[in-house]
């Protein structure tokens, strides 16, 4: 459980995010490379946040047990 690890990956994904949507407005897009690496990243970005949810969710356990 490393919550710093998810946001960590996040962050890389929204860069990455970033530059492809720049490089979709740009002259001469591949979007048949862009798109799917545009899906790729919000599926894996989705993936962190359910993780960092989860983590938060078991830590909120562990608090309540130990309380």
């Amino acid at each position: 459980m490393n919550i710093s690890a998810n946001i960590s990956a996040i962050q890389t994904n929204q860069s990455f995010l970033n530059t492809t949507a720049n490089d979709i407005a740009g002259k001469k897009p591949d979007l048949t490379k862009d798109i799917p690496n545009l899906i790729l990243a919000q599926r894996t970005n989705e993936a962190n946040v359910n993780a960092i949810k989860t983590q938060n969710e078991i830590l909120g356990s562990l608090l309540d047990i130990k309380a």
